[in-house]
This record gives structure tokens, C-alpha cells and sequence, in this order.
């Protein structure tokens, strides 16, 4: 279908060439401010903060890290030990660390141009209003959202963020992958010709979990051990398969119209899994009727598959790197490069270079469909983007936003059929 004179495939092109710009090299400009050095500030100090701030750093010789904060500060030190470790030469921290619930306040506040945004995703949100409201450029970790509510705000926020010219990239890291780059391009390009359906999965063992100290209130523990709580991660359907999904979405430009899902607690029942669920299947229907399978796991001892298929008219293609048509398969065999590093890499870049980019959009679409989909899987019915995005008054974010450390009870689990959707 055709919009004032571009059409569906040609603007799947451009967005395809637009993420290929992201991994060309940064020019050394001097930063707008006047100075030649990009201060960043980490907000959230666990281990893929810690990741986080080591590839922004990496990025260019003008970044450095400029303050560090964290609701814990023993993970704050904890973390700053270990980049001091690793990048003694790029860290002016100085008395610019900060710990409690309001910790990222005072990191934004800090002078910092760049903030990361790290912390479980319950928090996003709150964080991301904060630092564009304070006119500075962010990389966040996706899921970006937990609920409806959260949701719509980041679309509020990064609207805003366009309209200041302020520069977001999100975690998820496949979009600057030159693999994913590629073969994308292509199937937009009509590869496979029209696409007709897909699938995507994120199939594992077990993670980590955090048993409780007797020291510690419920909210302190929950959130030491936040994958376990829907109001803090999402469930790992929005935390973890939120790439399979962001990919799907990238492949068909377009977000999903509705969700169909079931999934339940079968391995993970005991305390220090909290409530969340340990499988989902969920079917996407896209614009046009398109149907996407949706499958995610976290048990030991089964089978493993993470990845996306797209079926179409002419071919399948695996969006990391291969088509198949007949007989013939085409396989990406171009350079790789770590897409951790390269979206840093683009953030800084647009900064330097006065070009903004922003990615919200994007990921809050991605965030908001795998919400859908557990929405679904909870209640035992059929959840539409109409819904969430308009009518649901789901809202885990008045949870984060007043916060304190001390009595929490754990969330019911779910029961589909009897867990209301609203």
C-alpha cells in the first residue's frame, strides 16, 4: 500500500539503510558545548551496567565516565572497582556517586551529557522523563516498560526527546548488528518476496536468582532478585524475548494489532522465583493478517532455541545471516562486529556529530508487544494494541514511582481465566 508516494517496501528499505549509517565511523568533532570530552553517567550498577559503561567509554577517547549511581551502594562500589580495573584512565567520578532510590536524580544532575540507564526495567520510565526533562542524551537497556502505563510515557518522553534534538539509542543491540543489517535489507527488498508469516523464540535453561536475607525488607530483596517480579522485570517474556520480537517488528515495520497467549509456572514454583512464569507461546497478528509464533522458556534440560524465521512467498529467511530460496541459500559473510559496542558507538557519533537519532519508538513498540503478550498468557484472552495502548489501566509504574524500602508482598501468580485484564 502506498502512501503519499513511498511505499511500504521502500520505507522498509530506508529504515534498513538508516541503522547500516549507525556503524560508520565517528569524525572528532568538538562536543557542543565547547569542550572536547563527553561525560556519562551510569545509572543502574549491576552487571550490564557495568557492561554498558565499558563500551560507551570504548566508543571514542572523549568519553569518560562522570558519575555512577545505584539503589545499593554496595553494588555501586562494587562496579566502580571493577571499571576501575578495566579503565582506570577514563573514570572522573570523583564524590559524583550516588545511592538510594533517588540516586539517579543526583547522577543527572551531576553535569553529565550522556546518561545509561541500567537499573530493572520497573524504573525506566521514571528515569527516562527525568533525563529528558533535563535535556541530556541516553543509551537504555531495553525492556524499556512493564506495563501500559510506563509504556505510554516513554512515547510521551521520546517524543519530547525528538523535539529537544537529544539523542536516545536502547539495548537492543541486534539493529546494529551489520548481519542483521544486511539480511533485513535484503528481505525487505523482497528476497523472499511478500511475507506471510514468522516465528521467533527465546528457548533456555534457568538464570541466576538471589535467595532472601533475613536483613533485608521485601522490597530490598525483590528488587536484589528482580526477575522474579512482573513489577519490576516484565516477566521474561517482556525482559529477555523482547529481542526476538523487536527483530519481528523490524522485519514487518510495524508492530502487532493483537496477541493470543498461554504459558504458566511448572519448574521455577519455589519463593525465590517469585510469581512470574517460566513458558509463554504467544500468536501475533500483524497488519494485514500476517501471523507470527511467539515461543519463550527459561527451564534446565530442554531444548534450546533462540532465534527468528520469516516465511515468504518465494522463501524463508533467518534474519541473522541467511535466505533460502529453493535450493538456493545466501549467507551473510561480511564483518561482524559486536552490536554492545556499535550502539554506543552510534549514540556517541550522532552527539558529536549534531545528527540526532532516536530509538525510542522502537523499543517501546517491541516493549509494549511482549507486554501484550503476557497480558494475554495472565488472563486467558485476546489482547489488541488498541487496548493497551488506549483503554488498559494496568499501571505497575505508580509501584516504582513511590517506592520505599520495607513491606512488599509477593504478587499472586497468575490464572488465566481468572486473572482479570485490565
Amino acid at each position: 500500500m502506498a502512501q503519499q508516494g513511498i511505499t511500504r517496501r521502500e520505507f522498509l528499505k530506508a529504515s534498513a539503510g538508516a541503522a547500516a549509517l549507525a556503524t560508520l565511523p565517528i569524525e572528532l568533532f568538538a562536543h557542543a558545548q565547547g569542550r572536547d570530552t563527553l561525560r556519562v553517567g551510569l545509572i543502574g550498577c549491576g552487571g550490564r551496567g557495568t557492561g554498558a559503561a565499558i563500551d560507551c567509554i570504548d566508543a571514542h577517547p572523549s568519553v569518560e565516565l562522570y558519575a555512577m549511581g545505584d539503589a545499593f551502594e554496595d553494588r555501586l562500589n562494587a562496579s566502580l572497582r571493577a571499571l576501575q580495573e578495566e579503565k582506570k584512565g577514563r573514570l572522573n567520578i570523583g564524590d559524583r556517586k550516588f545511592a538510594g532510590l533517588d540516586a539517579y536524580k543526583g547522577v543527572i544532575s551531576s553535569g553529565v551529557d550522556i546518561v545509561l540507564l541500567c537499573t530493572p526495567p520497573a524504573f525506566r520510565p521514571i528515569h527516562f522523563r527525568e533525563a529528558i526533562q533535563a535535556g541530556k542524551h541516553v543509551f537504555m537497556e531495553k525492556p524499556v516498560a512493564v506495563c501500559p502505563a510506563g509504556a505510554r510515557l516513554m512515547f510521551e518522553m521520546g517524543d519530547l526527546a525528538t523535539q529537544k534534538r537529544l539523542s536516545v539509542v536502547a539495548g537492543t543491540q541486534r539493529r546494529h548488528e551489520p548481519n542483521y543489517i544486511e539480511t533485513i535489507r535484503r528481505i525487505q527488498e523482497g528476497a523472499i518476496g511478500d511475507i506471510v508469516g514468522g516465528a521467533c523464540y527465546w528457548n533456555q535453561g534457568g538464570l541466576w536468582h538471589v535467595d532472601r536475607n533475613p536483613q533485608w525488607s521485601d522490597v530490598e530483596w525483590q528488587m536484589r532478585n528482580w526477575l522474579y517480579f512482573t513489577w519490576l522485570s516484565g516477566d521474561h517474556i517482556v525482559e529477555q524475548h523482547i529481542h526476538n520480537i523487536d527483530v519481528i517488528n523490524w522485519v514487518l515495520g510495524a508492530h502487532p494489532v493483537s496477541a493470543m497467549g498461554m504459558g504458566g509456572r511448572q519448574a521455577r514454583t519455589e519463593p525465590h522465583y517469585g510469581h512470574i512464569y517460566d513458558h509463554f507461546a504467544v500468536e501475533f497478528e500483524y497488519p494485514g493478517g500476517i501471523k507470527v509464533l511467539s515461543m519463550c522458556r527459561q527451564i534446565d534440560n530442554c531444548a534450546i532455541l533462540i532465534g527468528e524465521r520469516v516465511v515468504g512467498t518465494k522463501g524463508t529467511a533467518d534474519p541473522s545471516g541467511s535466505i533460502t530460496m529453493g535450493s538456493e541459500t545466501w549467507r551473510y559473510d561480511g564483518p561482524k562486529r559486536s552490536g554492545y559496542k556499535q550502539e554506543h558507538i552510534a549514540l556517541v557519533n550522532a552527539i558529536r556529530n549534531n545528527q540526532p537519532i532516536n530509538e525510542t519508538r522502537a523499543v517501546t513498540e517491541s516493549t509494549l508487544a511482549a507486554i501484550m503478550g503476557r497480558m494475554s498468557a495472565y488472563t486467558g484472552k485476546v489482547v489488541t494494541w488498541d487496548f493497551v495502548m488506549n483503554k488498559s489501566q494496568l499501571n505497575l509504574l505508580e509501584r516504582a514511582e513511590k517506592l520505599e524500602f520495607g513491606p512488599m508482598p509477593v504478587d499472586a501468580v497468575a490464572l488465566p481465566g481468572k486473572t482479570a485484564l485490565v
